[in-house]
């Protein structure tokens, strides 16, 4: 069920990657459901997936993990 829950969290993020607001709000509510080792494995694919985002870069580090 957790496996689940992280891959539908990628797939949402990726999907409104195109909006930094959205983006933010739902990493935010990403980080309210998710437990430790999600939230870690997510940081971990957050690091890949912006590499080549700046602006969603900023919106990791505004929102505190």
């Amino acid at each position: 069920m957790h496996r689940m829950i992280y891959d539908y969290t990628k797939s949402i993020l990726e999907k409104v990657s195109h909006d930094e607001q959205l983006f933010r709000k739902e990493l935010k509510k990403a980080l309210r459901s998710l437990s430790a080792y999600e939230i870690e494995k997510l940081r971990n694919w957050l690091q890949f997936f912006t590499k080549n985002k700046p602006e969603l870069q900023q919106c990791i580090l505004d929102v505190n993990f």
